[in-house]
């Protein structure tokens, strides 16, 4: 069903991604149409509301997008977004968020924040006949939210769902018209589609969510997984661990390695280590504290597990961040 789903871990992947500058594209005259996404966001998201759509991506066939369907898309390459997959851009979106109509001899002048229709000049007056499509680029605010996007292939196409229906209908309507803050609110419904977009991706047998998303349903290690995410500084040991489980360390440690696809404690320290680099990321934060906050005594012992897990030492990773 595409409700069930690993409600904790998915909060921790997503604290950080959040929706900006969502695009709605009304056309109302015949097509063709496109959109090219130049500088595309890490995640993205793509919604035809109606009529039908294609997504072409630079390096892989193209993926049909019919109306109340949901693509999300990783790509670090330019895609484009279009009536059919033969069509040119006839917009372009850049890394800023401002978009510009192609051929057009004033669009130096010209670029528009990515707000509102960005339906060509000479597509007429705006109607309820043509074709309407909203998507929108998310923000990754920093290394939890990896594992998700690892979990995910370059264009995930979500089927339409009765879960999806409601929030379509607000995004919709809030399309319509231009109203006061419907850039903020455009992106906060955004926001809520995706993760039901995500709930529906993860719940298909041939895909591979994130580690220890699918093993939240397991009434056992369910409950050790949240403690494990509430409480990831706690000494914690495969004992322990089974305990919380109730069960013997031998059968819940198969158990759990069989479930979440590694070992209790090798989860632990890549979780441990993943909350590392987004603490150190923190202005005026030292080595010593975020060893402390995520459960190591000294610095020496965080070191050497950060640079082992992460390739790179915690210095020299808060000395890269962006």
């Amino acid at each position: 069903m595409c409700d069930r789903i690993g409600v904790d871990i998915l909060d921790d992947y997503l604290a950080g991604v959040r929706a900006h500058g969502a695009v709605f594209c009304r056309t109302v005259s015949a097509p063709p149409w496109g959109l090219c996404f130049v500088e595309p966001a890490p995640l993205a998201l793509a919604v035809m509301l109606r009529g039908n759509g294609w997504i072409v991506p630079a390096d892989g066939e193209p993926v049909a997008l019919r109306q109340g369907e949901i693509v999300l898309i990783r790509s670090e390459l330019p895609y484009t977004v279009a009536d059919r997959p033969t069509s040119s851009p006839r917009i372009l979106v850049d890394g800023d968020d401002h978009c510009t109509v192609t051929g057009d001899p004033e669009a130096p002048r010209r670029n528009w924040r990515v707000t509102g229709r960005t339906s060509s000049p000479d597509d007429g007056p705006a109607g309820d006949d043509g074709d309407l499509l909203v998507t929108a680029g998310y923000r990754i605010g920093g290394d939890l939210s990896l594992p998700l996007l690892d979990a995910l292939p370059p264009v995930a196409p979500v089927p339409a769902h009765t879960s999806l229906a409601p929030l379509l209908d607000l995004v919709a309507d809030e399309t319509a018209d231009d109203n006061p803050g419907q850039q903020i609110v455009l992106d906060r419904l955004l926001d809520l589609l995706l993760v039901r977009s995500l709930r529906c991706w993860f719940a298909r047998p041939d895909a591979e969510p994130p580690p220890g998303y699918r093993a939240l349903s397991d009434p056992y290690l369910g409950h050790v997984l949240r403690r494990l995410h509430e409480e990831p500084a706690r000494p914690w040991t495969v004992a322990s661990l089974a305990a919380e489980a109730g069960m013997s360390r031998t059968t819940f440690a198969r158990r759990f390695t069989a479930m979440v696809g590694r070992p209790p404690l090798a989860y632990l320290t890549q979780w441990r280590m993943a909350l590392a680099a987004d603490r150190l990321r923190r202005p005026g934060v030292t080595v010593a504290a975020v060893a402390r906050e995520v459960g190591y005594t000294d610095a020496f012992t965080f070191s050497s597990a950060f640079k082992r897990t992460r390739g790179v030492s915690p210095s020299a990773h808060r000395a890269g961040a962006p």
